[in-house]
């Protein structure tokens, strides 16, 4: 029988299940055993440059909670859906699951320093002295960002320690500016013309 590496079909490769206490959602995921270095894949991965986004929600006691993601792309125009990728240890996890709505903000240029902040499990409180507004669908949305998306949670998978949240877009609005990027693990600003 060929090896994995020599075109052997996916039933021949040996597959390593795995049944993680920290998954949102119950059951076990079965994938082929790991290639890839941890570190090589994030390097590969770095290398997409992508805009930057805090995806927002209320807890049951609703307090605003968020995180940082790059982890963010459209899906759908008809209805129109979206997708975040959030990791199950993230602090914000609990609210996004149980809350069923979640707002985007993308962030523009000068938005770096709450980027880092909403990065960190270092900080309890992460709208502490972050200027916001609460929307009417009781989303937190921040001042200053280039674009939000408020959006009612559709479905919800669990991929690896990670779950990606499918919302339908429901209010939008752009105030507009220039986006902050992320490339190669660093924040990036588009170059001016000519430069």
């Amino acid at each position: 029988m060929p090896s994995p590496g020599e075109g052997g079909s996916a039933r021949a490769r040996s597959r390593h299940c795995f049944c993680p206490a920290n998954l949102a959602f119950r059951g076990c995921s079965c994938y082929i055993r790991t290639v890839i270095g941890h570190d090589d894949f994030r390097k590969v991965l770095s290398h997409f440059g992508s805009g930057v986004t805090i995806v927002t929600t209320s807890d049951a006691d609703k307090r605003p909670t968020g995180l940082t993601c790059s982890s963010f792309a459209s899906v759908s125009l008809d209805p129109p859906l979206v997708l975040v990728c959030v990791d199950h240890k993230a602090q914000s996890f609990p609210a996004l699951r149980e809350r069923g709505r979640f707002a985007v903000n993308i962030l523009s240029a000068g938005q770096e320093e709450a980027s880092r902040r909403f990065a960190t499990s270092k900080i309890l409180d992460k709208f502490e002295g972050v200027a916001h507004t609460i929307s009417e669908l009781g989303l937190p949305l921040l001042e200053g960002a280039l674009a939000h998306l408020e959006c009612v949670t559709v479905s919800a998978h669990v991929e690896g320690d990670h779950t990606i949240f499918v919302g339908r877009v429901e209010r939008i609005g752009v105030p507009g500016g220039e986006p902050l990027l992320y490339y190669k693990g660093r924040y990036q600003k588009f170059a001016a013309p000519g430069a």
